[in-house]
């Protein structure tokens, strides 16, 4: 399945399957995406499938939003894929619960 990005009222959602394969292209959007945005929020919520270089992609990008002092939400806790695998990479403090 293919990866799409959309905004979606300044929620960045991503649908498909989130891998080793497709990292690459994700960190370059967001990147500069964090770049020019004060506040970025990703929803994983339509996420089919999540391994964990995935998650450290997200990590990765979560911290550079930070150092830079941005804003930066990864919503998704209620699809089950998404909080195992943050869990198993010990990363569940980047999800946030909150629905926007």
């Amino acid at each position: 399945m293919a990866l799409h990005i959309t905004n979606n009222q300044g929620i960045f959602e991503i649908n498909g399957m989130l891998n080793a394969t497709n990292t690459g292209l994700i960190s370059n959007y967001f990147e500069t995406i964090i770049d020019k945005e004060k506040m970025i929020t990703i929803s994983l919520d339509k996420v089919k499938d999540i391994d964990k270089v995935a998650v450290k992609c997200l990590g990765t990008l979560y911290k550079k939003a930070i150092v830079k002092n941005k804003v930066f939400y990864i919503i998704g806790s209620e699809n089950k894929k998404v909080r195992d695998q943050f869990k198993e990479q010990k990363m569940f403090y980047v999800l946030r619960r909150d629905v926007f």
